[in-house]
């Protein structure tokens, strides 16, 4: 990683000149043949990507500078993302930086920061999430998987389901039962695990829109040390709940309602929507939402700022920029006509661009993270005072 981009002070900058400099340095960098694709690409694909962002210090904008992050506010956050989706570029493997990482950085040991952290950063560790199971998706602590102590080492059995991109994930960080005698919250434990290992078998599912992105993982005597343990014994559902709170913030992202947004936009000029007056006021009121959305989330970015912390409420954001980008996605294949029934890229006025793809694949934005009919039950019991 380059040490002068560590030092760099970017929140020294205003925001519009930090703009600048990351559509600059996007548009450099992001090689061409993997921009603005249909599908999630293999890590073998974007390897180089990733390690071009990590050698000049580009990689975890939210990361604080001494763990080798840029240490962005949460405005310029937003920019970075905003200027990463226009310029195209794919989405690598995401779970280690987003997910695993900022929760080792607020809840690990100093041990599990310096074995885990750097290696996050040199794409020698690659992640994925062990959370949902067969019959433990919404209902998540209904989960089955158990872990044994052994020694100084949990023996681990059980399934995960959906795991996104398990086959290209050297590890796994995941929830395991450690006792089953207790209010099954209060039995769980957060672990991480190396998949490189006898006894793990990955299993791709194929999604709707023809793609092997989510996988099953069967776990059959897996061993990993008890140091590889986040929090306590029987505490993981409280890590858990914690790491679901980054997630939620980074769903409720207005970015992909804007992306399509812009789409949108485009193809209702091209297809002579936007002359029909049914359909204008359509555009305007989801053009409205995003902004709302963007409005929300900026919301939460400044709490942030303010070293502040989130509640129930986040799932407000998580409701809204989802639901959103369904809406925003229905409409693109409304405007695109015959084309929006086409996988694949289509002519838009000169633009290649995939107009199903967007619209099947955030069909799960409301299900992943909590689902939106969960989130709806938090608020409930939380602001209306409702029964569990």
């Amino acid at each position: 990683m380059s040490e002068q981009a560590t030092q760099k002070d970017w929140n020294s900058l205003d925001d519009e000149e930090f703009r600048g400099i990351a559509a600059a340095f996007f548009q450099r960098h992001v090689p061409q043949h993997l921009r603005h694709l249909s599908r999630r690409p293999r890590w073998a694909e974007v390897k180089d990507w990733y390690l071009t962002l990590s050698k000049h210090g580009w990689l975890v904008p939210s990361w604080p500078r001494e763990w080798g992050g840029m240490g962005l506010t949460q405005s310029k956050i937003l920019v970075y993302l905003e200027e990463l989706e226009r310029s195209g570029a794919p989405r690598v493997m995401d779970q280690g930086l987003m997910n695993i990482g900022p929760l080792l950085i607020a809840r690990g040991t100093d041990e599990q920061r310096r074995r885990f952290l750097p290696k996050i950063l040199a794409g020698e560790h690659t992640w994925c999430q062990g959370y949902s199971e067969p019959n433990a998706g919404s209902d998540l602590a209904s989960l089955r998987t158990e872990a044994r102590i052994e020694g100084d080492e949990f023996v681990i059995n059980g399934q995960k389901i959906w795991t996104s991109v398990a086959f290209d994930a050297t590890h796994m960080f995941a929830l395991v039962r450690t006792d089953k005698t207790v209010k099954k919250q209060a039995g769980i434990s957060f672990v991480m695990i190396d998949m490189r290992q006898p006894g793990i078998t990955v299993r791709p599912i194929r999604n709707i829109a023809g793609h092997e992105e989510l996988c099953e993982v069967f776990l059959d005597n897996v061993h990993t040390p008890v140091a590889n343990m986040v929090g306590e014994l029987n505490d993981g559902w409280n890590v858990a709940k914690a790491l679901l709170g980054f997630e939620r913030i980074w769903s409720g992202s207005p970015r992909q309602s804007m992306l399509a947004l812009l789409r949108l936009q485009k193809l209702a000029q091209a297809s002579g929507k936007v002359g029909d007056p049914a359909f204008a006021d359509k555009l305007t009121q989801v053009t409205m939402d995003v902004l709302d959305s963007a409005a929300a989330y900026e919301r939460f970015a400044q709490i942030m700022r303010t070293g502040g912390s989130f509640g129930f409420e986040v799932s407000m954001l998580k409701i809204w920029a989802t639901e959103t980008c369904q809406r925003v996605t229905e409409l693109m294949v409304e405007a695109a006509g015959d084309l929006g029934a086409l996988l694949g890229d289509v002519d838009v006025d000169g633009e290649e661009m995939d107009i199903l793809y967007p619209f099947l694949e955030c069909r799960a934005f409301t299900i992943y993270g909590g689902s939106s009919q969960v989130q709806r039950n938090i608020l409930s019991k939380n602001v209306l005072d409702l029964p569990s």
